[in-house]
Protein backbone atom coordinates (compact mmCIF):
# COMPACT_ATOMS: atom_id res chain seq x y z
CA UNK A 1 0.00 0.00 0.00
CA UNK A 2 2.48 2.73 -1.37
CA UNK A 3 0.66 4.36 -4.00
CA UNK A 4 -0.67 7.29 -1.89
CA UNK A 5 0.35 10.95 -1.62
CA UNK A 6 -0.01 13.56 0.82
CA UNK A 7 -0.09 17.19 0.66
CA UNK A 8 2.35 18.75 2.90
CA UNK A 9 0.32 22.43 3.10
CA UNK A 10 -3.29 21.45 4.66
CA UNK A 11 -2.75 16.90 4.94
CA UNK A 12 -5.32 16.07 2.18
CA UNK A 13 -4.13 12.24 0.97
CA UNK A 14 -4.61 11.25 -2.95
CA UNK A 15 -4.21 7.71 -3.62
CA UNK A 16 -2.63 7.37 -7.52
CA UNK A 17 0.25 6.23 -8.99
CA UNK A 18 1.46 10.01 -9.11
CA UNK A 19 0.54 12.59 -6.79
CA UNK A 20 -2.41 15.32 -8.87
CA UNK A 21 -1.15 18.16 -10.75
CA UNK A 22 -2.58 20.34 -7.41
CA UNK A 23 -4.12 19.59 -4.21
CA UNK A 24 -8.20 19.55 -4.50
CA UNK A 25 -8.29 21.07 -0.98
CA UNK A 26 -5.73 23.54 -0.58
CA UNK A 27 -4.76 24.65 -4.06
CA UNK A 28 -1.46 23.60 -3.62
CA UNK A 29 0.96 22.98 -6.49
CA UNK A 30 2.24 18.68 -6.97
CA UNK A 31 5.47 19.97 -5.60
CA UNK A 32 4.15 20.24 -2.09
CA UNK A 33 2.94 16.52 -2.42
CA UNK A 34 5.39 13.43 -0.83
CA UNK A 35 4.41 9.45 -0.61
CA UNK A 36 3.00 8.31 2.72
CA UNK A 37 3.99 4.87 2.95
CA UNK A 38 1.84 2.41 4.88
CA UNK A 39 3.78 -0.74 5.21
CA UNK A 40 1.96 -4.20 5.07
CA UNK A 41 2.97 -7.04 7.46
CA UNK A 42 3.01 -11.19 6.61
CA UNK A 43 0.37 -13.04 8.59
CA UNK A 44 0.82 -13.72 11.59
CA UNK A 45 1.69 -17.77 12.34
CA UNK A 46 1.69 -18.05 15.90
CA UNK A 47 -0.20 -20.22 18.47
CA UNK A 48 -0.72 -18.71 21.63
CA UNK A 49 -0.03 -20.77 25.01
CA UNK A 50 -1.67 -18.11 27.21
CA UNK A 51 -4.80 -16.45 26.82
CA UNK A 52 -5.64 -13.03 28.37
CA UNK A 53 -9.39 -12.07 29.29
CA UNK A 54 -9.63 -8.22 28.17
CA UNK A 55 -12.03 -7.58 30.95
CA UNK A 56 -10.32 -8.49 33.70
CA UNK A 57 -6.87 -9.25 32.66
CA UNK A 58 -6.65 -12.97 33.85
CA UNK A 59 -4.13 -14.75 32.10
CA UNK A 60 -5.42 -18.28 31.03
CA UNK A 61 -3.30 -21.02 29.70
CA UNK A 62 -4.38 -23.82 27.04
CA UNK A 63 -4.21 -23.89 23.25
CA UNK A 64 -7.67 -22.41 22.83
CA UNK A 65 -9.48 -19.63 25.04
CA UNK A 66 -11.67 -20.81 27.72
CA UNK A 67 -15.37 -20.90 27.51
CA UNK A 68 -15.79 -18.34 30.16
CA UNK A 69 -13.50 -16.60 31.97
CA UNK A 70 -12.67 -18.28 35.35
CA UNK A 71 -12.51 -14.99 37.23
CA UNK A 72 -15.05 -12.41 35.89
CA UNK A 73 -16.74 -15.11 33.62
CA UNK A 74 -16.52 -13.12 30.06
CA UNK A 75 -17.11 -14.81 26.99
CA UNK A 76 -14.23 -16.48 24.77
CA UNK A 77 -14.14 -14.09 21.97
CA UNK A 78 -13.20 -11.44 24.86
CA UNK A 79 -9.70 -13.30 25.16
CA UNK A 80 -7.05 -12.41 23.08
CA UNK A 81 -3.76 -14.20 22.94
CA UNK A 82 -0.72 -13.41 25.18
CA UNK A 83 3.56 -13.35 25.75
CA UNK A 84 4.83 -13.49 22.45
CA UNK A 85 1.99 -14.31 20.52
CA UNK A 86 0.18 -12.29 17.70
CA UNK A 87 -3.88 -11.36 18.48
CA UNK A 88 -5.12 -13.37 15.41
CA UNK A 89 -7.43 -12.69 12.73
CA UNK A 90 -11.19 -13.34 11.94
CA UNK A 91 -11.96 -13.08 8.45
CA UNK A 92 -14.02 -15.92 8.38
CA UNK A 93 -16.31 -14.71 11.29
CA UNK A 94 -16.69 -11.14 10.09
CA UNK A 95 -19.74 -10.54 8.55
CA UNK A 96 -20.54 -7.20 10.06
CA UNK A 97 -18.79 -3.90 10.86
CA UNK A 98 -19.61 -1.38 12.55
CA UNK A 99 -17.58 2.45 12.52
CA UNK A 100 -18.19 4.86 15.32
CA UNK A 101 -17.60 8.10 13.48
CA UNK A 102 -17.77 9.94 9.89
CA UNK A 103 -13.73 11.69 9.68
CA UNK A 104 -11.54 10.99 7.42
CA UNK A 105 -10.36 8.24 9.87
CA UNK A 106 -13.95 6.72 9.69
CA UNK A 107 -14.51 7.05 5.65
CA UNK A 108 -10.95 5.51 4.88
CA UNK A 109 -11.60 2.83 6.95
CA UNK A 110 -15.06 2.10 5.29
CA UNK A 111 -13.50 1.77 1.79
CA UNK A 112 -10.78 -0.42 2.57
CA UNK A 113 -12.76 -2.48 4.24
CA UNK A 114 -15.25 -2.53 1.61
CA UNK A 115 -12.15 -3.17 -1.25
CA UNK A 116 -10.64 -5.82 1.16
CA UNK A 117 -14.13 -7.89 1.80
CA UNK A 118 -16.96 -7.61 -1.02
CA UNK A 119 -19.48 -9.11 0.98
CA UNK A 120 -19.14 -7.45 4.34
CA UNK A 121 -21.90 -5.08 5.77
CA UNK A 122 -20.66 -2.13 6.45
CA UNK A 123 -22.26 0.78 8.70
CA UNK A 124 -20.66 4.06 8.86
CA UNK A 125 -22.25 6.16 12.07
CA UNK A 126 -21.80 9.72 11.79
CA UNK A 127 -22.62 11.96 14.65
CA UNK A 128 -22.92 14.87 12.44
CA UNK A 129 -26.37 14.69 10.12
CA UNK A 130 -24.23 16.53 7.10
CA UNK A 131 -22.69 14.47 4.87
CA UNK A 132 -18.64 13.55 5.42
CA UNK A 133 -16.56 16.88 5.32
CA UNK A 134 -13.35 17.99 4.98
CA UNK A 135 -13.12 19.44 8.64
CA UNK A 136 -9.43 20.61 7.74
CA UNK A 137 -11.27 23.25 5.41
CA UNK A 138 -13.40 24.42 7.98
CA UNK A 139 -11.26 27.73 8.05
CA UNK A 140 -10.99 28.10 4.14
CA UNK A 141 -14.63 28.02 4.52
CA UNK A 142 -14.71 30.90 7.19
CA UNK A 143 -12.89 32.56 5.17
CA UNK A 144 -15.60 32.30 2.07
CA UNK A 145 -12.80 30.55 -0.16
CA UNK A 146 -15.00 27.44 -0.32
CA UNK A 147 -18.81 26.94 -0.01
CA UNK A 148 -20.10 24.27 2.62
CA UNK A 149 -20.91 22.07 -1.21
CA UNK A 150 -16.70 21.95 -1.47
CA UNK A 151 -16.54 20.46 2.15
CA UNK A 152 -17.84 17.20 1.42
CA UNK A 153 -15.67 14.43 0.47
CA UNK A 154 -17.82 11.96 -1.33
CA UNK A 155 -21.49 12.80 -2.46
CA UNK A 156 -24.42 10.76 -1.35
CA UNK A 157 -24.54 8.05 -4.50
CA UNK A 158 -20.41 7.28 -3.71
CA UNK A 159 -21.61 5.18 -0.31
CA UNK A 160 -24.77 4.09 -1.97
CA UNK A 161 -22.04 2.54 -4.96
CA UNK A 162 -19.69 0.96 -2.22
CA UNK A 163 -23.13 -0.40 -0.16
CA UNK A 164 -21.79 1.01 2.57
CA UNK A 165 -24.76 2.13 5.11
CA UNK A 166 -24.19 5.81 6.26
CA UNK A 167 -26.45 7.12 8.94
CA UNK A 168 -26.62 9.69 11.33
CA UNK A 169 -26.75 8.91 14.87
CA UNK A 170 -25.19 9.22 18.15
CA UNK A 171 -23.68 6.13 19.94
CA UNK A 172 -24.05 6.25 23.72
CA UNK A 173 -23.25 2.92 24.65
CA UNK A 174 -20.71 -0.47 23.60
CA UNK A 175 -21.73 -3.67 25.01
CA UNK A 176 -18.85 -6.31 24.52
CA UNK A 177 -20.65 -9.27 25.77
CA UNK A 178 -23.21 -9.03 22.62
CA UNK A 179 -21.33 -7.24 20.44
CA UNK A 180 -23.36 -3.93 19.86
CA UNK A 181 -23.33 -0.20 19.93
CA UNK A 182 -26.99 1.31 21.34
CA UNK A 183 -27.70 4.54 19.64
CA UNK A 184 -29.65 7.69 21.33
CA UNK A 185 -32.69 6.49 19.86
CA UNK A 186 -33.05 3.15 21.43
CA UNK A 187 -31.70 1.16 18.47
CA UNK A 188 -29.05 -1.19 18.84
CA UNK A 189 -26.51 -1.76 16.15
CA UNK A 190 -24.87 -5.77 16.29
CA UNK A 191 -21.24 -5.43 15.19
CA UNK A 192 -18.13 -8.81 14.36
CA UNK A 193 -16.14 -6.00 14.23
CA UNK A 194 -15.97 -2.40 15.82
CA UNK A 195 -13.97 0.35 14.41
CA UNK A 196 -13.99 3.36 17.11
CA UNK A 197 -12.77 6.70 15.02
CA UNK A 198 -15.03 9.34 16.71
CA UNK A 199 -12.50 12.05 16.86
CA UNK A 200 -11.65 14.52 19.02
CA UNK A 201 -13.62 17.50 20.96
CA UNK A 202 -12.41 21.07 20.95
CA UNK A 203 -10.24 21.91 25.01
CA UNK A 204 -12.41 24.97 25.81
CA UNK A 205 -10.50 26.00 29.45
CA UNK A 206 -12.48 26.89 32.76
CA UNK A 207 -12.58 30.85 31.88
CA UNK A 208 -14.83 32.96 33.68
CA UNK A 209 -17.43 34.23 31.43
CA UNK A 210 -16.58 31.37 28.94
CA UNK A 211 -20.21 30.75 28.45
CA UNK A 212 -21.17 34.03 27.53
CA UNK A 213 -22.76 34.83 23.87
CA UNK A 214 -20.30 35.39 21.42
CA UNK A 215 -17.80 32.90 22.43
CA UNK A 216 -17.32 29.44 20.50
CA UNK A 217 -14.93 27.00 18.85
CA UNK A 218 -14.36 25.86 15.77
CA UNK A 219 -14.52 22.11 15.37
CA UNK A 220 -17.62 21.28 12.58
CA UNK A 221 -19.40 22.75 10.41
CA UNK A 222 -22.09 24.20 12.56
CA UNK A 223 -19.72 25.70 14.60
CA UNK A 224 -18.27 27.76 11.52
CA UNK A 225 -21.94 28.34 10.72
CA UNK A 226 -22.20 29.50 14.15
CA UNK A 227 -19.12 32.15 13.72
CA UNK A 228 -19.84 33.03 10.27
CA UNK A 229 -23.35 34.32 11.56
CA UNK A 230 -21.81 37.07 13.90
CA UNK A 231 -19.22 38.15 11.55
CA UNK A 232 -19.47 41.77 10.21
CA UNK A 233 -16.54 44.11 8.57
CA UNK A 234 -15.05 46.42 11.59
CA UNK A 235 -15.93 43.31 14.13
CA UNK A 236 -13.47 43.12 16.91
CA UNK A 237 -12.36 39.45 16.90
CA UNK A 238 -9.96 37.70 19.93
CA UNK A 239 -8.31 34.32 19.35
CA UNK A 240 -7.26 32.38 22.14
CA UNK A 241 -4.80 30.56 21.65
CA UNK A 242 -1.73 31.04 18.76
CA UNK A 243 -1.61 27.05 17.55
CA UNK A 244 -2.04 26.30 14.00
CA UNK A 245 -6.08 26.12 14.44
CA UNK A 246 -5.74 29.87 16.02
CA UNK A 247 -3.58 31.40 13.31
CA UNK A 248 -5.69 29.63 10.43
CA UNK A 249 -8.90 30.92 11.92
CA UNK A 250 -7.41 34.81 12.73
CA UNK A 251 -6.39 35.04 9.41
CA UNK A 252 -10.25 33.62 8.29
CA UNK A 253 -11.40 36.11 10.47
CA UNK A 254 -9.55 39.00 9.18
CA UNK A 255 -10.24 38.19 6.12
CA UNK A 256 -13.53 38.63 6.61
CA UNK A 257 -13.47 42.19 7.77
CA UNK A 258 -12.80 41.09 11.54
CA UNK A 259 -10.30 43.29 13.68
CA UNK A 260 -8.16 40.13 15.40
CA UNK A 261 -6.07 39.77 18.08
CA UNK A 262 -4.15 36.12 18.73
CA UNK A 263 -3.78 35.68 22.34
CA UNK A 264 -0.87 33.17 23.29
CA UNK A 265 0.27 31.60 26.85
CA UNK A 266 3.29 30.60 25.73
CA UNK A 267 6.33 33.27 25.13
CA UNK A 268 6.09 32.59 21.40
CA UNK A 269 3.66 31.26 18.63
CA UNK A 270 3.98 27.64 17.67
CA UNK A 271 6.77 26.72 20.15
CA UNK A 272 5.92 22.65 19.36
CA UNK A 273 6.69 23.66 15.58
CA UNK A 274 9.06 26.22 15.99
CA UNK A 275 12.24 27.33 17.81
CA UNK A 276 11.97 30.73 19.65
CA UNK A 277 13.68 32.95 17.20
CA UNK A 278 11.22 31.38 14.40
CA UNK A 279 7.97 31.82 16.45
CA UNK A 280 9.60 35.64 16.93
CA UNK A 281 9.53 36.31 13.50
CA UNK A 282 6.30 34.64 12.67
CA UNK A 283 4.90 36.68 14.92
CA UNK A 284 6.37 39.68 13.21
CA UNK A 285 4.99 38.86 10.05
CA UNK A 286 1.72 37.99 10.95
CA UNK A 287 1.21 41.74 12.99
CA UNK A 288 2.72 42.87 9.58
CA UNK A 289 0.19 41.94 7.89
CA UNK A 290 -2.68 43.44 10.63
CA UNK A 291 -3.36 40.87 12.90
CA UNK A 292 -2.39 41.80 16.25
CA UNK A 293 -0.21 39.00 18.36
CA UNK A 294 0.27 38.90 22.36
CA UNK A 295 2.87 36.15 23.92
CA UNK A 296 3.06 35.37 26.91
CA UNK A 297 0.02 36.13 28.47
CA UNK A 298 -2.86 34.76 31.32
CA UNK A 299 -6.25 35.28 31.01
CA UNK A 300 -8.40 36.52 33.71
CA UNK A 301 -11.85 36.53 32.27
CA UNK A 302 -14.11 37.07 29.45
CA UNK A 303 -16.29 40.14 30.21
CA UNK A 304 -19.65 41.10 29.51
CA UNK A 305 -23.57 40.30 30.12
CA UNK A 306 -25.22 38.05 28.23
CA UNK A 307 -23.37 38.76 25.32
CA UNK A 308 -18.96 39.03 25.45
CA UNK A 309 -17.61 42.02 25.35
CA UNK A 310 -13.85 42.19 25.80
CA UNK A 311 -11.15 39.88 27.29
CA UNK A 312 -9.68 41.13 30.59
CA UNK A 313 -6.08 39.84 31.05
CA UNK A 314 -4.10 38.92 34.56
CA UNK A 315 -2.11 42.05 34.31
CA UNK A 316 -5.51 44.29 34.53
CA UNK A 317 -5.26 45.55 30.86
CA UNK A 318 -8.37 44.39 28.86
CA UNK A 319 -9.27 44.18 25.13
CA UNK A 320 -12.43 45.02 23.49
CA UNK A 321 -14.06 41.91 21.53
CA UNK A 322 -17.68 41.14 20.59
CA UNK A 323 -16.44 37.53 19.25
CA UNK A 324 -13.99 35.02 20.81
CA UNK A 325 -13.14 32.24 19.02
CA UNK A 326 -11.23 29.05 21.47
CA UNK A 327 -8.71 27.62 20.08
CA UNK A 328 -6.90 25.82 23.18
CA UNK A 329 -6.37 22.55 21.55
CA UNK A 330 -8.93 18.67 21.24
CA UNK A 331 -9.36 16.18 23.37
CA UNK A 332 -10.09 13.01 22.45
CA UNK A 333 -13.60 11.91 22.56
CA UNK A 334 -12.42 8.53 25.05
CA UNK A 335 -15.69 8.37 27.10
CA UNK A 336 -17.33 5.55 25.20
CA UNK A 337 -13.80 3.29 25.34
CA UNK A 338 -13.64 4.03 28.90
CA UNK A 339 -17.69 3.20 29.37
CA UNK A 340 -16.64 -0.17 28.12
CA UNK A 341 -13.53 -1.16 29.86
CA UNK A 342 -11.22 -0.37 26.82
CA UNK A 343 -7.77 0.54 27.98
CA UNK A 344 -7.38 4.38 27.85
CA UNK A 345 -4.98 6.56 28.75
CA UNK A 346 -5.11 10.21 27.35
CA UNK A 347 -6.52 8.11 23.77
CA UNK A 348 -7.64 4.42 23.18
CA UNK A 349 -4.48 2.56 23.69
CA UNK A 350 -3.62 -0.04 20.34
CA UNK A 351 -1.26 -1.57 18.79
CA UNK A 352 0.39 -1.39 15.13
CA UNK A 353 -2.51 -2.99 14.00
CA UNK A 354 -5.01 -0.42 15.27
CA UNK A 355 -6.45 -3.38 17.40
CA UNK A 356 -7.46 -1.94 21.44
CA UNK A 357 -7.43 -4.19 24.14
CA UNK A 358 -10.29 -5.76 22.90
CA UNK A 359 -9.50 -8.09 19.66
CA UNK A 360 -12.98 -7.36 18.25
CA UNK A 361 -12.53 -3.63 18.54
CA UNK A 362 -10.48 -1.51 16.52
CA UNK A 363 -9.81 2.50 17.13
CA UNK A 364 -8.07 5.10 14.59
CA UNK A 365 -7.73 8.51 14.26
CA UNK A 366 -7.73 11.60 16.95
CA UNK A 367 -9.13 9.13 19.40
CA UNK A 368 -6.35 6.20 18.89
CA UNK A 369 -3.27 6.78 21.00
CA UNK A 370 -0.01 4.74 19.28
CA UNK A 371 3.36 4.08 21.16
CA UNK A 372 2.37 7.06 23.44
CA UNK A 373 1.48 9.92 20.53
CA UNK A 374 -2.18 11.42 19.79
CA UNK A 375 -1.38 12.80 16.27
CA UNK A 376 -4.61 14.59 15.78
CA UNK A 377 -3.01 15.40 12.24
CA UNK A 378 -4.87 13.93 8.89
CA UNK A 379 -2.25 11.99 7.20
CA UNK A 380 -2.25 9.99 10.47
CA UNK A 381 -6.00 9.16 10.49
CA UNK A 382 -5.87 8.34 7.23
CA UNK A 383 -3.39 5.52 7.14
CA UNK A 384 -4.75 4.56 10.87
CA UNK A 385 -7.86 4.11 9.08
CA UNK A 386 -6.76 2.78 6.19
CA UNK A 387 -4.70 0.11 8.20
CA UNK A 388 -8.12 -0.14 11.17
CA UNK A 389 -10.29 -0.98 7.90
CA UNK A 390 -8.42 -3.61 6.21
CA UNK A 391 -7.26 -5.34 9.60
CA UNK A 392 -11.22 -5.32 10.58
CA UNK A 393 -12.05 -7.73 7.76
CA UNK A 394 -9.06 -10.01 8.30
CA UNK A 395 -6.09 -8.11 6.92
CA UNK A 396 -2.40 -8.00 8.52
CA UNK A 397 -0.99 -4.56 8.19
CA UNK A 398 1.11 -2.27 10.61
CA UNK A 399 1.36 1.19 11.16
CA UNK A 400 5.04 2.17 12.40
CA UNK A 401 4.03 5.51 13.10
CA UNK A 402 4.63 8.73 11.28
CA UNK A 403 7.12 11.77 11.66
CA UNK A 404 5.57 14.87 13.43
CA UNK A 405 4.90 17.56 10.06
CA UNK A 406 3.41 21.08 9.96
CA UNK A 407 3.70 22.78 6.90
CA UNK A 408 1.10 25.99 6.94
CA UNK A 409 0.21 28.99 4.81
CA UNK A 410 -1.61 31.62 6.52
CA UNK A 411 -1.70 35.52 5.28
CA UNK A 412 0.81 34.35 2.84
CA UNK A 413 3.29 32.69 5.00
CA UNK A 414 4.67 29.87 4.07
CA UNK A 415 5.88 27.67 7.16
CA UNK A 416 7.78 24.02 7.51
CA UNK A 417 8.78 21.65 10.74
CA UNK A 418 9.49 18.81 11.10
CA UNK A 419 10.55 16.53 14.01
CA UNK A 420 11.66 17.13 16.97
CA UNK A 421 12.63 20.85 17.81
CA UNK A 422 12.76 20.98 21.43
CA UNK A 423 16.71 20.41 23.01
CA UNK A 424 16.32 18.20 25.58
CA UNK A 425 19.53 17.82 26.88
CA UNK A 426 23.21 18.23 25.19
CA UNK A 427 23.60 15.99 22.90
CA UNK A 428 21.05 18.29 20.23
CA UNK A 429 22.20 20.90 18.81
CA UNK A 430 20.07 23.64 17.42
CA UNK A 431 21.94 25.39 13.83
CA UNK A 432 20.00 28.81 12.95
CA UNK A 433 20.15 30.85 10.26
CA UNK A 434 17.98 34.41 9.60
CA UNK A 435 17.82 36.64 6.92
CA UNK A 436 14.87 39.07 7.00
CA UNK A 437 11.64 37.71 6.72
CA UNK A 438 12.81 34.12 6.52
CA UNK A 439 14.08 31.14 8.85
CA UNK A 440 15.72 27.95 9.07
CA UNK A 441 16.76 25.72 11.78
CA UNK A 442 18.16 22.72 12.12
CA UNK A 443 18.06 20.21 15.52
CA UNK A 444 21.25 18.23 15.15
CA UNK A 445 21.93 14.65 17.06
CA UNK A 446 24.77 12.53 16.71
CA UNK A 447 25.50 13.78 13.31
CA UNK A 448 22.08 13.50 11.79
CA UNK A 449 18.77 15.70 11.60
CA UNK A 450 16.46 14.88 13.96
CA UNK A 451 14.25 18.16 13.51
CA UNK A 452 14.38 20.83 11.34
CA UNK A 453 11.67 24.72 10.81
CA UNK A 454 11.98 27.07 7.85
CA UNK A 455 9.83 29.80 7.95
CA UNK A 456 9.66 32.33 4.98
CA UNK A 457 10.98 30.29 2.18
CA UNK A 458 10.13 26.24 2.42
CA UNK A 459 12.04 25.39 -0.82
CA UNK A 460 14.04 23.02 0.93
CA UNK A 461 11.09 20.97 3.19
CA UNK A 462 11.60 17.89 0.54
CA UNK A 463 15.09 17.21 0.73
CA UNK A 464 14.67 18.05 4.85
CA UNK A 465 11.61 15.63 5.47
CA UNK A 466 13.68 12.88 3.57
CA UNK A 467 16.73 13.80 5.86
CA UNK A 468 14.65 13.31 8.84
CA UNK A 469 12.77 9.91 7.85
CA UNK A 470 15.62 8.51 6.69
CA UNK A 471 17.87 9.64 9.48
CA UNK A 472 20.46 10.29 6.90
CA UNK A 473 24.09 11.45 7.79
CA UNK A 474 25.15 15.13 7.74
CA UNK A 475 28.24 13.83 5.93
CA UNK A 476 25.63 12.14 3.12
CA UNK A 477 24.02 15.42 2.31
CA UNK A 478 26.37 18.50 1.18
CA UNK A 479 23.57 20.16 -0.78
CA UNK A 480 21.84 20.77 2.82
CA UNK A 481 25.10 20.99 4.35
CA UNK A 482 26.12 23.96 1.87
CA UNK A 483 22.26 25.77 2.47
CA UNK A 484 23.63 26.21 6.15
CA UNK A 485 26.86 27.64 7.02
CA UNK A 486 26.68 27.80 10.62
CA UNK A 487 27.07 23.73 9.98
CA UNK A 488 30.56 23.89 10.42
CA UNK A 489 31.18 25.88 13.40
CA UNK A 490 31.04 23.88 16.10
Amino acid sequence: MTDTWKCDVCGYVHSGAEPPRSCPVCGADRDCFGPLVIVAARPPDLHASVWRCTICDHLNPGSEPPENCPVCGAPAHLFEPSGTATPATFASDVKRLVIVGAGVAGVTAAEEARKAAPDVAIVLVSRERSLPYYRLNLTRYLAGEVSADELIMQPEGWYRERRIDWQAGEVMSIDREARRVGLRDGTWLLYDRLILAGGSHPFVPPIAGVTRDGVGVLRTLDDACAIEGRLAPGRRCVCLGGGLLGLETAGALQKRGGQVTVLEGQPWLLPRQLPRQGGELLQELIEGRGIGVRCGVEIRELSGDEQVRGVRLEDGSELPAELVVVSAGVRPNSYLARQAGLKVDTGILVDDRMTTSDPAILAAGDIAEHRGLLYGIWPASYAQGMIAGLNAVGGTADFSGLPPTTRLKVLDVDLFSIGALALPDASYRLVEERDGGTYRGLVIRDGRIVGAALLGDSSLAAPLTEAVREATPLAELPELVAAFPRLGAG
